[in-house]
């Protein structure tokens, strides 16, 4: 009964994070919105490095090849949400904003010795933006208020394996259908008429990954390599104007287009002994070249930089090893995939983590802090300084353990 109370807690979390909204990036007005590059789970504190991390302890979709790792006759649940307080500076402004989100709800077991699975939904792009100025009517010299305002999002339901091959080397596939809508409303005056265009993408992403892990002296050596193959989103884009009271005034065909996604490959390495863990990882995506150009911004080859460090402390039941606490600290640097103005959109964070068990073990607290900066002020552009909380939860229990007869 426990058990289930608390999965319908996790879920009943989720579900309330999801609904809330606020404004997250004025840059998500560009291509597919902001995406979701950070890892929300236990390699949140070492900056979102963990490809060469087994799932030993908990769940690492950065490569699912850790899924060949998950321990026998375990259960894994875990969900995570998090808030987000932002500053805008520019030249001229000085604006704050804050939400809180859904980030991700994932289950994971080992299905034989040689066999582990996940799957989950989390978020894998974000639209929600606001643009107010004033427009000048032609043939006059009147101005009207114009507002322009981005929601919704692409979201990522995963199916993932991963295979143990060897005594070191371990494979995996994540399936993921690639889903959601966005939705742009250009509105004049005091709403009096508005233009909607509301574009649905959809179409299934695959990643593969690898993982080694080997000895040298006291340390534990490990690496891994992923990569995501480039994904055709098709898109159903449907166009209206309303009125102030929604009344439909024009109502445009259907259309059918394509956004292109490209491939990323990633690499990690990984250092530990008995308490302290080593992370590094980088990854690159080519977008040069796709999606054809765009008049207010371009799309530029992306690279994300990430390292960091845990520190674990273990006890010890009845000579079973149990992780106690662990604390983290990273950084990471994102040098993102749009130019706007000239300007690259690059992204630099630093953060801490801390992961405390309940009392029985089987819970587990996840508290993570970022502080960054996204962004720059030069050429009227605006500098995006944030901080994100995050609260992973995760329950890990022995669900397919078969008791013996005396």
């Amino acid at each position: 009964m426990m058990r289930k109370y608390t999965i319908g807690c996790l879920l009943l979390l989720a579900v309330q994070a999801q609904a809330q909204k606020g404004v997250n990036s004025l840059y998500s007005a560009y291509g597919i919105g902001d995406l979701e590059e950070k890892d929300y789970g236990r390699n949140f504190g070492t900056g979102g490095a963990g490809i060469a991390r087994p799932s030993a302890n908990f769940l690492n979709e950065l490569n699912p090849a850790s899924y060949g790792r998950i321990p026998l006759e375990t259960f894994f649940f875990e969900a995570t949400v998090a808030a987000k307080s932002i500053q805008y500076n520019s030249s001229t402004i000085s604006q704050s904003a804050g939400d809180i989100a859904f980030k991700r709800i994932a289950l994971g077991f080992k299905v034989n010795p040689r066999w582990g699975l996940s799957f989950g939904l989390m978020p894998y792009s974000r639209v929600d933006f606001k643009l107010v100025n004033n427009t000048h009517i032609a043939g006059t010299e009147s101005e009207i208020q114009n507002a322009i305002e981005g929601t919704g999002g692409i979201n990522r339901l995963y199916f993932s394996n991963g295979i143990k091959i060897s005594k070191n080397f371990y494979a995996g596939l994540s399936s993921a259908l690639l889903f959601g809508p966005v939705t742009i409303t250009d509105s004049l005056g005091n709403n009096e008429i508005h233009t909607e265009k509301r574009s649905f993408y959809r179409n299934f992403n695959f990643t593969a990954g690898l993982q080694y892990t080997g000895k040298a002296g006291a340390w534990d050596v490990g690496a891994g390599a992923t990569y995501r193959w480039q994904t055709r989103l098709h898109s159903e884009d449907e166009f209206s104007i309303r009125d102030a009271n929604n009344n439909m005034l024009y109502e445009g065909n259907s259309s059918t287009g394509n956004y292109y996604l490209p491939a990323q490959l990633g690499i990690g390495l990984s250092l530990s002994n008995e308490h302290i863990t080593w992370l590094a990882d980088y990854r690159r995506q080519q977008w040069e070249g796709l999606n054809g150009k765009h008049t207010d911004f371009k799309y530029v080859n992306s690279q994300r930089f990430a390292g960091g460090m845990e520190y674990s402390f273990y006890k010890y039941y009845f000579d079973r090893k149990t992780e106690g606490l662990s604390i983290q600290a990273g950084l990471s640097y994102h040098t993102g995939y749009i130019q706007v103005k000239g300007q690259k959109i690059n992204d630099f964070g630093l953060s801490v983590g801390a992961s405390l068990p309940s009392r029985t073990g089987h819970l587990r607290y996840y508290l993570g802090l970022e502080g960054g900066q996204r962004g720059t002020s030069a050429n009227g552009l605006i500098t995006e300084s944030y901080f994100n909380i995050v609260l992973h939860l995760g329950l890990r229990d022995n669900w397919f353990f078969k008791r013996k007869e005396l």
